[in-house]
């Protein structure tokens, strides 16, 4: 199985892990990923990290703007199998049909559930405790092909976005490994998926990094370790933004409106939710570093003339 030809597409830090895996196991031909951005006001270019492993390891690298339109250096390589992992365009008919042994799909959900871009963000967001890996066969359609195997993992109270990042990237690394033989030697059974159980995980949006506080506590609190550490949960204090990283569910059944400041604590600002009270305790305040709230207070002259004041 040596000489079976890999042609691998994926473009976040998240696709990195299962090619590296591939890399070291089978013979991986040519690598896929988006264009490299211009980042910051210098516009420097900026590769991503799946086109680094594939430099590093003397790989191809293609680029397409639109591989629904250029794809013909790809099947020009006469690929046996394709396997993309969050690689961030749908692939056209003529690509799905061309590999003897199909194009294969990692994707960090359970399908049919969380199709779309932002499984992992949204697993947490809407507070699931079970999510997972998901290989499958790829269509037209958006994450709808037949299921080949999925395993599935639990999601702490205690996860980020980061941290579920990483583990479910190791596992859909192992799951691949696994599963790679029986594709090829045809003893997979492909199980279609159900489509009135689907539901979506589109890309966050800025407006869904705002934190509403109008919320109750369960909810800020997956919607704050949900955008941690990308792209980020903010509101607004005083005309000036905030970024929120961390928080923990508080007791207090304080009165005030969401998002009222209604307690100091040692290491916390005690926030208003739609039931009860939300402690912040990490925060950017606009043009200054990340802090605990904790260092945050401990710089304030009255950490008193805060109570009061409103999140919005």
């Amino acid at each position: 199985m040596n000489n079976l030809k890999i042609i691998y597409m994926g473009t976040p830090d998240f696709s990195v892990g299962p090619l590296e895996r591939l890399i070291k196991e089978y013979n991986v031909i040519a690598v896929v990923t988006q264009p490299d951005k211009e980042i910051g006001r210098k516009k420097e270019i900026k590769f991503s990290k799946v086109k680094e492993v594939a430099i590093k390891n003397n790989i191809k690298v293609f680029q397409p703007e639109k591989i629904k339109q250029d794809y013909n250096e790809i099947i020009n390589l006469n690929p046996d199998i394709i396997i993309t992992c969050a690689y961030g365009q749908i692939l056209p008919k003529e690509l799905l049909d061309f590999p003897k042994y199909g194009c294969i799909n990692i994707h960090a959900s359970l399908l049919p559930k969380l199709r779309g871009g932002a499984p992992i963000h949204r697993a947490i967001i809407d507070g699931h405790n079970i999510t997972g890996i998901t290989i499958m066969y790829m269509n037209e359609k958006m994450d709808s092909g037949d299921i080949i195997y999925q395993e599935d993992i639990y999601i702490y109270d205690e996860d980020t976005v980061g941290t579920l990042f990483n583990r479910l990237s190791r596992l859909g690394s192992n799951m691949i490994i696994k599963v790679l033989p029986n594709i090829i030697n045809g003893t997979i059974i492909r199980i279609r998926q159900d489509e009135k159980r689907a539901t979506y995980a589109y890309n966050i949006t800025r407006e869904d990094e705002h934190i509403d506080f109008n919320k109750t506590s369960r909810e800020v609190f997956n919607h704050i370790r949900g955008l941690n550490p990308w792209p980020v949960g903010y509101s607004t204090l005083d005309n000036k933004k905030v970024k929120i990283y961390e928080s923990k569910i508080g007791n207090s059944k304080k009165d005030g409106l969401p998002g009222e400041i209604i307690n100091i604590y040692n290491d916390s600002i005690g926030v208003k939710t739609n039931n009860g009270e939300i402690l912040i305790t990490s925060l950017q305040f606009e043009g200054k570093k990340r802090v605990s709230t904790k260092d945050y207070l401990n710089g304030l002259q009255d950490k008193n003339n805060i109570i009061g004041k409103k999140f919005i």
